[in-house]
């Protein structure tokens, strides 16, 4: 489950729209074939070595700076393409509905096409060049073509440690006294023994390595203890530094020492001790490497032991010295389920949750024994006891993914990353760009988040950069000035989220209207501005527009209907237009209503719409509007009392008006009208 990187995931988007049929329909009918061909080609060769590219860049600048280059074009040329489409979109609904409708000719205004063709094939001729000169250099770099299904190996690694808290491991005891009796045992036939633990990522070999390690026999019993990280880093210099450092605890930096010289130290630190070492998390397959390190460690003293951890039975028959290496198993099931409860329950918290037990032992079937995933499942249900989103979590289809042995742990990772906010979803895929087990300050990946893409826009600001795509006015700083030339080059700005109140704040509103046409998010709900709603209708690229809850208007402009990408609308009003229908917004697919009690929408067959009538304002509301939307697929009624009593299943005076609907949530609980079965979502069974 590798996330993808940030330049690879838009080129894969861009390459995917140039193949739809959609944009080869385009293409033909604006006259830019040829142009688009192209683009399309040049892509194909660059995104081939991004994936060594995004690897690379931790560690080369260069690489870096020409990424985010890169993916500034790319973000160009998407934003073309989605113009093509909108003009498509535009066209498609004039022919729908012009011909019987003056007004709503009228509405969407036409363009010149021969205006707008030549427009956009300058465009695309331009990206395309931009794109040439950025492929140009791409060969300077030594960038390897890529499987996408493939990642390499990293290099550069950290250490593990040693110490562990014993009461945080659980049903390891039998395998720790069994990996004891092994280094207590005499060694077979040479003076110095090899043990694997060998198992699948996630079941704890470390974990039961640490417990091994500081347990008060193995101290007693040997007189120098050593505990490396080896992972894929398998350099015998490196290595024999480490090694050296464990031994010495001098902290004594002797990277400046040829390998020879590092052997005679070594073997003058364990030549004649009996010591321990663990070679924790070892990835080489290589028996040519494994050798000279051997040869070198085999010169301590007669009882000494070696204890490596590895996921590969290739590596544990090439190191092992014993008849057979340590398979290490799942935990128990009643094991996973302790340490389920003590990681998805304050001490004792439990016993009020029997429900949630039952299917937190479901739960804990499906992680089949890794102690990684049911820590993992356990810790995100920590802070949600609501038995719906248990539920969700025991019934996921990321269960149903097909998974290799080794890869048990995938499923539970992948859930825990689906519910991550988005937020950090993106702080995880730039953790993905550093190798595993790099170490890195948290500031300097607050600082590339901010750098490469975000901007808070605070009095202090002096330049945005034009790699910006987010932009966030929050309520704590006044604006800066000048905010007006600082927005100048930031068209192609996707999000802008105000969280102002001041009446000076109006202005920098504007400027984003005005400035940021391709915009796909606007977020309005913190702040309590006045809403020029009818110049929100040019942001056509609009797919999430949030108005501010306090932003009470009597009827929603015709503008709001010119955007056809819109996905999400918020709106706080109490009547919905007639006029011009709603159904012109064709990508509509959540629409979340407050204080509204007049609600008739005109909707052709299409996409679900999902409609949230939430009126905490309105707690007395008592109507409930005749819901004439066929394609309405759920609707979730909180804060309504009155209203909740009128819409109970069968009994309630305005259930005729919503029985058609596939998903009913009132309050908490969720009603299936198409049978005669009652979930209370917030149960625990």
């Amino acid at each position: 489950m590798a996330l993808e990187s940030f330049a690879f995931s838009v080129a894969q988007k861009v390459l995917e729209k140039l193949a739809s049929r959609a944009c080869q329909e385009i293409s033909i009918a604006w006259g830019v074939q040829g142009e688009l061909k192209k683009l399309e080609d040049v892509l194909m060769t660059v995104k081939a070595v991004l994936l060594d590219a995004e690897e690379k860049q931790v560690s080369n600048n260069d690489v870096r700076v020409w990424l985010i280059k890169l993916k500034d074009v790319l973000y160009d040329a998407e934003d073309v393409l989605d113009e093509f489409e909108c003009e498509t979109q535009r066209k498609q609904l004039l022919k729908l509905y012009g011909s019987t409708t003056k007004k709503v000719g009228r509405f969407f205004s036409s363009s010149n096409p021969l205006a707008f063709s030549f427009k956009m094939s300058h465009k695309i001729k331009q990206i395309r060049e931009q794109l040439d000169e950025i492929a140009s250099h791409k060969a300077k770099f030594h960038l390897n073509e890529r499987d996408e299904g493939r990642r390499s190996m990293p290099k550069e690694r950290a250490m593990t440690h040693s110490f562990v808290n014993v009461s945080d491991i659980i049903g390891r005891d039998k395998d720790k006294e069994n990996i004891i009796r092994l280094l207590q045992k005499p060694n077979d036939g040479g003076k110095i023994d090899v043990i694997p633990i060998v198992g699948i990522g996630g079941l704890g070999k470390t974990a039961l390595s640490k417990l091994v390690y500081n347990d008060e026999r193995v101290q007693n019993h040997f007189q120098l203890k050593m505990w490396v990280c080896v992972s894929e880093d398998f350099d015998i210099k490196n290595l024999i530094e480490k090694i050296i450092k464990c031994a010495t605890s001098d902290g004594e930096n002797r990277s400046n020492l040829e390998v020879e010289q590092l052997q005679k130290i070594l073997r003058e630190k364990i030549g004649d001790k009996k010591y321990f070492l663990i070679l924790d998390d070892v990835w080489n397959e290589d028996s040519m490497r494994w050798d000279p390190l051997q040869e070198l460690l085999f010169t301590g003293a007669n009882g000494s032991k070696i204890l490596l951890t590895t996921r590969s039975k290739k590596v544990a028959s090439i190191m092992s010295t014993i008849s057979e290496p340590y398979e290490l198993s799942g935990l128990p099931h009643d094991k996973c389920v302790a340490l389920f409860t003590r990681c998805a329950f304050k001490e004792g918290a439990e016993k009020h949750y029997p429900n949630l037990l039952k299917i937190g032992n479901e739960i804990v079937t499906k992680c089949k024994g890794v102690p990684l995933a049911v820590k993992t499942l356990a810790s995100l249900l920590l802070t949600n006891k609501d038995g719906s989103y248990w539920k969700f979590i025991r019934d996921s289809e990321l269960w149903k993914i097909e998974q290799k042995e080794n890869d048990k742990i995938l499923p539970a990772l992948k859930l825990s990353y689906e519910q991550l906010p988005a937020y950090l979803k993106k702080c995880f895929a730039y953790c993905s760009f550093y190798p595993k087990d790099y170490e890195f300050k948290m500031h300097d990946l607050a600082l590339s988040l901010t750098q490469n893409e975000f901007s808070t826009i605070t009095s202090t600001t002096t330049h945005i950069s034009k790699s910006v795509r987010h932009l966030l006015f929050p309520d704590f700083t006044s604006l800066p000035h000048g905010l007006s030339t600082l927005l100048q080059d930031l068209e192609h700005v996707r999000t802008a989220v105000f969280m102002r109140t001041e009446e000076n704040s109006q202005s920098a509103l504007d400027l984003c209207l005005s400035r940021l046409k391709y915009l796909r998010m606007l977020d309005l709900s913190e702040s309590n501005l006045e809403v020029p709603l009818e110049r929100i209708g040019s942001l056509k690229h609009l797919r999430l527009l949030f108005l501010p809850d306090d932003f009470e208007i009597q009827k929603v402009p015709n503008s709001i209907c010119k955007l056809q990408n819109l996905q999400s609308l918020l709106l706080p009003t109490e009547e919905l237009p007639n006029d011009i229908s709603m159904k012109y917004l064709t990508a509509l697919e959540t629409l979340i209503i407050e204080d509204c009690e007049k609600l008739n929408l005109m909707m052709e067959e299409g996409k679900p719409i999902k409609t949230w009538l939430d009126s905490p304002s309105k707690p007395d509301t008592r109507k409930l509007p005749e819901l004439n939307i066929v394609s309405l697929q759920q609707i979730v009624i909180e804060y309504c009392d009155e209203l909740s009593e009128r819409c109970e299943r069968g009994e309630g005076e305005d259930w005729s008006k919503i029985a058609h609907i596939p998903k009913i949530v009132l309050d908490d609980s969720e009603i299936n009208s198409t049978d005669d079965s009652h979930i209370d979502s917030t149960s625990e069974d």
